[in-house]
């Protein structure tokens, strides 16, 4: 049997305190837990090796995942799909890659702010949007509150 990191690791099952006693048309066992109770996933927290760890309701923390980092030999040869994405190219190489801090690889910074990858064009066309069409309603009340002002003008 594998732990999370593909080691080997020993495992045997002693079943010699297990114990079925005879009784009339049921039987039991008796068994002890030594062990922890059932868990739910409570949070999830990484560490500058890439390793995700998850955090359960009864006490207990296991490494889930581990991140993997890519480099490039030319990086600016990446193929820009869009939205932040790239894709290899021939231009950029293959991907090498690893875990944080081997190699070439960078390191993770756990519980840390990065700048902002949105795509600043394309924000701004959706807030200038946004703003014409709030102007355009105001102007839509302005005017539909003058023409019942003139209403009322009229019928006085």
């Amino acid at each position: 049997m594998e732990d999370f990191f593909g080691q080997d690791m020993d495992l045997t099952l002693d079943f010699s305190a297990l114990t079925q006693y005879a009784a009339e048309g049921e039987s039991y066992m008796e068994l002890t837990q030594d062990g922890y109770t059932k868990g739910d996933l409570v949070e999830v927290f990484f560490d500058t090796g890439g390793v995700i760890t998850g955090v359960y309701s009864n006490g207990e923390s296991r490494p889930l995942y581990r991140l993997v980092l890519a480099n490039f030999a030319n990086p600016e040869g990446l193929n820009n799909l869009g939205n932040t994405l790239f894709s290899e190219s021939n231009n950029s190489g293959p991907a090498q890659i690893g875990v944080a801090g081997q190699g070439s690889l960078g390191a993770i910074s756990p519980s840390s702010l990065e700048m902002s990858n949105v795509d600043l064009a394309q924000e701004f066309t959706d807030m200038i949007i946004t703003q014409r069409g709030f102007q355009a309603n105001s102007r839509i009340i302005t005017t539909s509150d003058e023409l019942l002002q003139e209403l009322v003008n009229l019928k006085r």
